[in-house]
């Protein structure tokens, strides 16, 4: 594969104008997919991963996490950014140690969110997210990869759905070295447009998980960066679901008619 530096220079590049798509492999198959599809970049998806090993999002430990980002860096020449979930760790310190051993993967950038897992108190407090931004910052900074590192507040998706929360937290991520910054779940592109503007001149990344708007709507927003988390997952998923009920329910095997053809599946590894 190529060199590492090159396709973080490349992912870099990409976030200086435009609008790209990045889409979301869950294993090194989907991945080479994907890039014989023609996107210019991957992101991970902690979800597809979690899935495809049998556990809940955010239920994997930081070693398997690495394997299967490793995996999918490796399996293709395109830039690829990690879903690095919160870092693994609570404590900025520890974000940094697991940043550190990030980087020593082929990866071009990485994510790191302010989620809790608390349903109580789901959002960390800001100071200690920004601390742990910063920490992230230092530690892509001392590997010297130039990997890029994008900052997440989860608000809309955790049950705190308060914009002007999340463009504070953002702008203070953007000040502690975040590169790009990320809502999730914001899907009003008025409110993803404000977004944009606030945090200027960085770039935004903006979730897609279903049709609520097109690229060409997000590019006008303003938006860099779309990606679609673990809906490419969840979709391949609903195809095996259907077919593996229908057979466990009904004794028939019709969807199974309906599925892309063994040699379209197998040409793009062969």
């Amino acid at each position: 594969m190529n060199d590492p530096s090159g396709r973080r220079r490349k992912f870099r590049e990409l976030h200086q104008s435009g609008c790209f798509v990045i889409p979301n492999p869950w294993d090194a198959g989907s991945a080479r997919l994907l890039a014989q599809l023609g996107f210019r970049a991957l992101a991970t998806t902690s979800s597809g991963i979690a899935w495809s090993h049998g556990r809940a999002d955010n239920h994997m430990s930081l070693e398997v996490a690495l394997d299967q980002i490793r995996a999918i860096a490796d399996a293709v020449d395109l830039p690829v950014n990690a879903d690095f979930e919160g870092g693994f760790a609570t404590a900025p310190d520890k974000v940094a140690a697991n940043v550190t051993a990030a980087t020593a993967t082929a990866i071009a950038g990485l994510s790191i969110e302010d989620s809790t897992g608390d349903d109580a108190n789901p959002l960390f407090e800001f100071n200690l997210a920004v601390d742990r931004i910063r920490a992230a910052r230092h530690a892509i900074d001392e590997s010297r990869t130039g990997i890029f590192l994008t900052a997440r507040s989860e608000g809309f998706i955790v049950g705190r759905p308060d914009l002007a929360e999340t463009i504070k937290r953002l702008v203070a991520y953007a000040e502690a070295g975040a590169d790009c910054l990320y809502a999730p779940g914001i899907r009003n592109v008025t409110d993803i447009a404000t977004l944009v503007k606030a945090v200027a001149p960085k770039p935004v990344n903006v979730l897609v998980g279903s049709d609520f708007a097109t690229v060409p709507q997000l590019a006008n927003a303003g938006v860099r960066r779309i990606s679609v988390g673990g809906a490419l997952a969840r979709a391949a998923w609903t195809g095996f679901l259907n077919a593996a009920r229908e057979i466990a329910e009904q004794g028939t095997f019709a969807n199974l008619g309906r599925a892309v053809p063994f040699a379209e599946v197998n040409g793009f590894f062969d």
